[in-house]
């Protein structure tokens, strides 16, 4: 497959370390240092749902292509406002869409995981161009009173058209269940009948668990994936990684042994918008005209569940 189009669209409220001070035992002096984060787009009076489709519709006109034009759309999204019907139709809907539709919930690697299925249905010949959409607001999912969680995330939408060509080298995706490791619990509606006991718990998350899985994962992903695709990692333009956490992101490039400027970033400014991390990140460098044909991009993800995926992308 090949890609056609990006976009992204961010929420308009930036909120910086100096504001979380505010509220929280917390400031430049303690979240630069772990994370590599300043400022983060959070909702305020926006609908995810059309911070999704303005990523999409930029996506499209970056390909040049209609609504008419797409087969499939593939929405990448762990929680939103609808329990039903999927964000995907509510997406749908906004942009005119009468084609397939569906939602993925694998957290931070989900946009990967979008790619993969996509390709399958290039390959089956089920699709033309596929329109992937990563909408997340993981701000709603933690407690703002933990600054263990609460200052690494930002909210955000990236979208990506593809169709169809030989320009995917390789893709691998695997797990390691852990589900304790990053987990949110929420209540739902009661019955009559229910007697079990259930939790309501915020995010939680295992960091020296979650920090040493994603170090370790990524790199051995990357190595795996030029493998099989025979590309050495010299020949890598750019390793698009997911901003979780910049001392993640150093601590793969450093094991990998490449220079800092293959692995372009924005956490500082974004902070980690989980699935919409690589498709975001993908869009700016784009419009930044950083990337020219031919140059050769391996993405990296990992999260919950645990999950990580892998790709190489041919420009």
């Amino acid at each position: 497959m090949k890609l056609l189009g990006t976009g992204s669209s961010l929420p308009h409220l930036q909120v910086s370390n100096s504001d979380l001070a505010k509220f929280l035992d917390t400031g430049d002096e303690w979240i630069v240092p772990r994370t590599g984060i300043r400022t983060r787009h959070v909702i305020s009076d926006e609908n995810l749902e059309d911070l999704a489709a303005d990523a999409a519709k930029k996506a499209l006109e970056d390909a040049g292509l209609n609504v008419s034009d797409i087969d499939l759309l593939i929405c990448s999204n762990v929680v939103n406002e609808y329990v039903t019907p999927s964000l995907s139709c509510v997406l749908a809907y906004k942009l005119g869409l009468a084609c397939p539709c569906f939602d993925i919930n694998c957290a931070c690697p989900g946009f990967i995981y979008a790619m993969d299925m996509a390709d399958s249905y290039f390959r089956s010949g089920k699709a033309g161009n596929v329109l992937i959409v990563c909408a997340e607001e993981p701000t709603r999912m933690v407690d703002w009173k933990d600054r263990s969680t609460c200052v690494l995330f930002g909210d955000g939408a990236g979208a990506a058209v593809f169709g169809k060509g030989d320009n995917l080298k390789g893709i691998r995706l695997s797990s390691e269940p852990a589900p304790d490791k990053i987990c949110e619990y929420r209540k739902l509606l009661p019955t009559p009948y229910i007697s079990k006991e259930e939790n309501e718990v915020p995010m939680l998350m295992k960091g020296k668990d979650v920090f040493r899985f994603a170090v370790t994962t990524s790199v051995r992903d990357i190595h795996g994936i030029l493998d099989e695709a025979g590309i050495s990692i010299e020949d890598v333009d750019y390793f698009m990684i997911h901003q979780a956490n910049l001392r993640i992101i150093d601590g793969i490039r450093e094991r990998l042994g490449v220079t800092e400027e293959k692995f372009p970033v924005n956490i500082a400014d974004h902070g980690n918008s989980s699935s919409a991390s690589c498709p975001i990140l993908l869009d700016e460098c784009r419009r930044k005209g950083m990337f020219k044909e031919g140059d050769i991009l391996v993405f990296s993800a990992f999260g919950a569940g645990l999950l990580s995926a892998s790709a190489v992308l041919m420009c």
